[in-house]
């Protein structure tokens, strides 16, 4: 059995929280997740500024 992904260095950018993971094949992926309500907004980068972007862009609608 293998462990769940756990998010690490964890940031908050406005409504949208950054963190990085273990995929399981041994890569470091980063995610941007909207935490407002109904918003659905999470993206998925190869870089941590990447995600980092994605977050300081982001626009609720």
């Amino acid at each position: 059995m293998s462990r769940p992904n756990r998010f690490v260095n964890v940031i908050r950018i406005g409504p949208v929280k950054v963190g990085s993971f273990n995929n399981g094949r041994g890569q470091i992926k980063h995610t941007a997740a909207c935490t407002a309500p109904s918003c659905g907004f999470s993206t998925e980068h190869d870089d941590r500024s990447a995600a980092e972007l994605a977050a300081h862009t982001h626009r609720c609608a």
